[in-house]
Formats: C-alpha cells, structure tokens, sequence
C-alpha cells in the first residue's frame, strides 16, 4: 500500500465511524486536523463524550437513521469486540462493498465478512495514535481494491505511522506487542516511582522523575539511528550503578522470561477473542 493524504481530500462518500470512544475519538480528531471535511464524517455511538457533540458545530454529523446517511465511503469499526456480534449486522445495510477498516482486537476479516460485509482491512492501532504518534499495522482482504487500500493508509496514517501486513496471523501478535505495549511502559512508569518512594524519594519527585525519564528515553530511542540495544549498553558502565540495576532486570527470571510471557499472555488472548 502506498500513502495517499489526498484521499481524504476528494472522497467519494462520507466516513461512518462506529464508536467513538478514546481510540476511534482520537483517529477522529486526526482526520479532521488532517483537513478532512468534517460534514462527511458521521459518528454511530449512544455514548457520546462532550468533545464529540461540541463536532456537531463543525458539521459532523451524530447518529443519524441509517438509510439517510448516503453513499459511504468507508466504515470504520471502532466498537468494542463484544459488542460487534450485536453492532455488525445492523451495519450491513449500508455496506454493500464499501470499505470497513476494523480496529477491533482479535475480530477476523472472515468475522467481519459474515457481520456486516464490505471490503475489509484489519487494523490494529495503539494509544498515542490520541497525540498522533501512533502506530498501526494492517492487513487488506485480497479483494480491498488500490484505491481502498490509500484511503486505509491516508485514514491510519493521520494518528501516527502505518506498516502493512500480509498475513492477518500477525495480527495477534501486533495487539500483544504494540496494541497493549503503551500499558507496559505505564505500568514501569509507575513502578519506577514507586520502587523511587521506597528508596526514599518523596511521591511527586519519583513521580515526576519516572515520567520524564521513559517519555525522554522514548524519545530518544525514536530520533537515534542506533539500536535499543547499543542505546542500553552506552547508558551502562562497568560495575557502575546501571550495571548493577540490569543484573537484576536481566537474571534468568528477570525482565526478558517475564515480558515474553505477558506478550504470549495477550497474543493468546487476542486467539481467543476470534472465537
């Protein structure tokens, strides 16, 4: 697949969002800081937040009947997975061969085919996608045309970057890796602080240090050309106080067994979601 950000700017159709809650809220407010016009975009939610109704201004349009939203250019399901054996088949009826582009966990494109039809992508995104630093990968159906699969890429690529897949078992371990990763690095986020308060820092300075600390590192590791790796072993010398911290985070029942358990943890889970 190829970007095309202009598929955004001569769409044939509108751009029917179903769910709006914090992931499809945050490709929303992409694509309309993309230049997208907002008076094609209709939002399928009964939960709206605040920050979606005030769109309505702008001329988005909230929960229209479905045999008046017009021509659709695509579909995006943004639903919760659970909740698309209900959603799906309501859907259908304004499908046809339109575009659907899922970014439900562990819901196959043969799922969505039998729900509610369409040409399919299967996309999975993750959280920074609410600041545009995103990332998603995604999978077309053999029958999502050229042209299908640029207005995928130009809607994906506006909350962040975008790679492309060819084989949907990958998905799982996508969702595991990047899907929940933000979770992982909150979660040393907060144990860093709160290993700091037990050294004796006082709350709010190990707070703040942890935060700036993996946003900074994080930052890093994205503008350097070197490797994760090489990045680790330049903040470590010798017998130092780094060095004595990754003795513990790389033992043999340190930080690696335990990662790769969680991943194949959530990977599993994503298997069992397609069920």
């Amino acid at each position: 697949m190829t970007t095309n950000s202009s598929a955004l700017h001569s769409l044939d159709g509108h751009i029917i969002l179903a769910g709006a809650g914090k992931m499809g809220g945050a490709m929303l407010m992409g694509w309309l800081a993309g230049g997208l016009d907002p008076t094609r975009v209709v939002v399928l939610d009964p939960y709206l937040s605040d920050e979606i109704k005030a769109l309505t201004a702008k001329g988005v349009r909230l929960n229209p009947d479905v045999h008046e939203i017009g021509k659709v250019a695509a579909l995006i399901l943004a639903v919760k997975p659970q909740m698309f054996a209900e959603v799906g088949p309501t859907l259908r009826a304004i499908v046809g061969d339109s575009l659907v582009v899922s970014i439900m966990a562990g819901t196959t494109i043969a799922g969505i085919a039998k729900a509610c039809g369409g040409k399919i992508v299967r996309a999975m995104p993750n959280t920074p996608a609410a600041i545009g630093r995103g990332i998603t990968v995604a999978v077309a159906a053999s029958d999502v045309t050229s042209g299908q699969g640029d207005l995928t890429d130009a809607l994906l690529r506006a909350t962040g970057s975008v790679e492309w897949v060819e084989d949907e078992s990958l998905i799982d371990a996508v969702t595991a890796v990047s899907g929940s990763g933000p979770a992982y690095v909150f979660l040393l986020a907060e144990e860093m602080a709160r290993a700091g308060i037990a050294a004796g820092l006082p709350p709010e300075l190990a707070m703040k240090l942890a935060r700036e600390t993996v946003s900074g590192s994080g930052e890093l590791l994205r503008q350097s050309d070197l490797d994760a790796a090489t990045l680790r072993k330049n903040v470590t010398s010798p017998g130092g106080t780094t060095a004595a911290a990754l003795g513990v985070l790389m033992a043999e029942d340190g930080f690696e067994p335990l990662l790769t358990k969680a991943i194949a943890a959530a990977a599993a889970r994503s298997r069992e979601l397609a069920k």
